[in-house]
């Protein structure tokens, strides 16, 4: 076992700074063995941890080909392929004082340039003069040879384990280092020889733990990098999580061929079952046929969030079976006691669900609503029954407004939202708090509500992220977005807006939906106006709120729906940075209509892949910058003062592109728009070719700017397109 340092055991180690491989590069194999972590830390702390090598490594001049990084429950593992013996000699350089305050009139160095070459290890003598803009300086120049590897691993890599970081981490001895669990063992070898460093009390050796039970908690003394993986696996460790992947996709595959079933895939509890796992051993188990009476929501979260197992479904109908898989943390011949056991424990778990099941439908959903004035949403913003009795409003609202002619939308909107919280206050909700909204669609539809208001109730924490299952009524669209817009409108009204990369309330994510709703709905509204009506609600309801001005508040959370757009259109459509900010900076206080906002952007990224744009927005920039930098304001263009035919020519191309752009944007045809404006550009170019804008004459140099500034509204229009980046631009 690696050498603790509260133990008497020895470990083959080298004293501290030997070992050096005699190669010029080698395999350094770094093995922080720990307590189970849980499985959603892992992957998170091997990127982390691949990513904090590299930097150091790059950092202290050792050169490497490759980092590969493994893990399981009770290790975190680093392989550095091809790392350098020896650090990369450097040679450093360092501006020091002016020559005039190094040296006296006779030529001596003064304090100044004594004390420099002292701080930098450079004798007073060998320091350099050299002439650069500001004048002469001294510079200490040091050549720098590299130091072994081995002598700088010893120093970085306490540092780099720990420094690793967690969602929760822990202190569990006298060093005060915090880990997600306690440290057990370190192992790590480099080049065939121990770096014997210590972290967390443990010293480092050339000794790993084998499997708990397959290999009896035996410690394995490991050679070099390339034995590792093949000697824990002999003890029942499969350290690569991508073979324990392919081995539990080929093990549950084996078991759907053999019984005619067909998994319900689900990529996060295959996640779940790699990291759950060091020998990944995939058994079929089964329960009470008389279970299937219940929705399979609450079947396949009752296997999945308390046991970590796969549903299963009959191929010809689709149906959920009778039957899950689990993947096992062992390996025995005989596996019956462990399936015996996982079936018993979903049993009592099935049996609790079920009894929760019967006894929610013997209360109807509108009977529990009162219930709602003792749960609390936040202490800043009251109980959950006032943000339904605002959500009520707010999705009558919206609804009205994206009704279509269909004059029941809002009453079916108001009537979902009336009672989108009630199951909240269920006995399977509170057990299974990821059902919340899907049990509140099955308990109104028992209820004898329409299906529409139960679908609404269902779909209304619909979508979860960028990506995912989003609302597909109407109804429920509509109430997923005031449900959200009332939340961010709450939480900036008493101050607990994001900041930086915290985000407790989840807001992001929340904006993040309104903008999928709006775009993949195809929903056309301006969403100030409901954002308006969120603010006004939550006014209303009495809470404290910030000391700032309506405008303000309005303009903080448009500002972050905003840059959630940005989000969606560089990650969904691909657009360019330059081309969203042109569109959004232009929109001022006109309509937030979004599906307009990435209509426009679609159209612009267009038109910039033309050839003739750049020229485009060259001369467009000229104009611009020439206006922008004279503050010009408005003075009616006078044709009398025209003094070149470019200048007539110009006018009447911008007083004809104007008819048509209002009109084309009028109607949306976002390209006969930029065509228009593409067409300017020989009028533009003409008139920098043959006129001065800064005239001797002031009348006329007043007129060419305000010829240009027709210019420039003209274009901003349509978007900012200063924003735009092009070459030469």
């Amino acid at each position: 076992m690696a050498t603790q340092k509260k133990s008497g055991r020895r470990s083959a180690a080298p004293k501290k700074g030997t070992g050096t491989p005699a190669s010029s590069v080698a395999e350094l194999l770094l093995e922080i063995g720990v307590e189970e972590l849980p499985y959603q830390f892992i992957a998170s702390a091997l990127t982390t941890m691949k990513e904090s090598s590299e930097r150091v490594l790059k950092d202290q001049r050792l050169a490497f080909r490759a980092v590969r990084m493994m893990g399981t429950p009770r290790r975190l593992t680093m392989v550095v392929e091809g790392l350098a013996a020896q650090q990369a000699a450097v040679m450093k350089e360092t501006m020091g004082p002016p020559k005039a305050a190094a040296f006296d009139q006779a030529g001596r160095p003064t304090k100044a340039a004594i004390g420099f070459a002292s701080t930098h290890g450079v004798p007073v003598q060998n320091l350099e003069v050299r002439r650069i803009p500001k004048g002469e300086y001294l510079f200490a120049v040091k050549h720098e040879e590299g130091r072994p590897a081995s002598s700088v691993l010893m120093e970085v890599l306490p540092n780099l384990v720990a420094g690793l970081a967690f969602p929760k981490a822990m202190k569990w001895n006298e060093t005060g280092v915090r880990f997600a669990r306690p440290i057990r063992w370190v192992l790590a070898i480099y080049g065939g020889a121990v770096l014997p460093f210590d972290v967390a009390g443990v010293t480092a050796s050339n000794q790993t733990a084998g499997h708990r039970v397959v290999g009896g908690g035996k410690w394995i003394r490991v050679k070099d990098a390339g034995s590792y993986s093949a000697l824990l696996e002999r003890q029942g460790v499969i350290v690569d999580p991508q073979r324990r992947r392919k081995l539990i996709e080929e093990q549950i595959a084996d078991i759907c061929h053999k019984t005619g079933l067909q998994l319900h895939e689900d990529e996060a509890l295959l996640d779940q079952a790699v990291y759950s796992t060091e020998l990944p051993t995939a058994l079929i188990g089964s329960f009470k046929e008389t279970y299937l009476d219940m929705p399979e929501e609450i079947l396949m979260t009752s296997m999945k969030e308390h046991q970590g197992f796969f549903s299963l479904r009959h191929k010809e109908t689709g149906k959920l079976a009778a039957h899950f898989i689990a993947v096992a943390n062992t390996r025995l011949a005989d596996m019956s006691l462990i399936r015996t056991g996982n079936e018993r424990v979903l049993e009592a778990r099935l049996a609790d669900a079920k009894f929760f099941f019967d006894e929610d439908r013997k209360t109807r959903l509108r009977e529990r609503v009162p219930k709602l004035s003792g749960v609390i949403f936040h202490q800043k913003l009251g109980t959950m029954a006032q943000k339904q009795e605002r959500v009520k409003h707010l999705a009558g609202f919206i609804a009205a407004h994206l009704s279509s002619g269909r004059g029941d939308l809002p009453s079916i909107c108001e009537r979902a939202a009336a009672l989108a919280k009630a199951d909240l206050v269920t006995g399977i909700v509170g057990e299974f708090p990821e059902l919340q909204g899907i049990m509140g669609g099955v308990y109104a539809l028992h209820d004898g509500e329409p299906a529409e208001v139960a679908t609404a109730v269902r779909e209304q924490y619909l979508p979860k992220g960028i990506e995912g299952e989003a609302p597909r009524t109407l109804a429920g669209r509509v109430l997923s977005l005031a449900d959200r817009l009332d939340s961010i409108a709450a939480f900036f009204h008493v101050g607990l807006a994001p900041t930086g990369s915290e985000d407790p309330f989840a807001l992001r994510r929340q904006a993040t939906a309104v903008v999928r709703i709006m775009l993949e709905a195809d929903l056309r509204a301006d969403l100030r106006t409901f954002v308006e009506k969120a603010r006004q609600l939550v006014s209303d309801d009495g809470f404290k709120g910030l000391p700032d001005s309506a405008s303000q508040g309005m303009g903080r959370i448009v500002e972050f729906i905003l840059e959630r757009v940005r989000h969606y259109c560089r990650v969904v459509h691909l657009l360019r940075d330059d081309v969203i900010e042109a569109v959004l900076k232009s929109l001022g206080d006109r309509p937030l209509d979004l599906v307009d906002l990435v209509r426009k952007m679609k159209a612009l990224e267009a038109v910039t892949r033309k050839p003739e744009f750049d020229a485009l927005l060259i001369g467009f920039k000229r104009a611009h910058r020439l206006v922008e930098k004279e503050e010009w304001t408005r003075e009616a263009v006078d044709p009398a003062l025209f003094q070149h035919a470019a200048e007539s020519d110009l006018h009447r191309a911008v007083r004809e592109a104007r008819t048509l752009i209002e009109e084309s944007i009028a109607a949306g045809r976002y390209d006969r728009t930029l065509e228009a404006l593409v067409d300017l550009k020989p009028s533009i170019d003409g008139f920098f070719s043959a006129v001065m804008v800064n005239a001797e004459d002031q009348a006329v140099r007043r007129n060419r700017l305000s010829l240009l500034q027709d210019v420039d509204e003209l274009f901003a229009s349509f978007a900012d397109f200063s924003q735009i980046v092009v070459q030469g631009g």
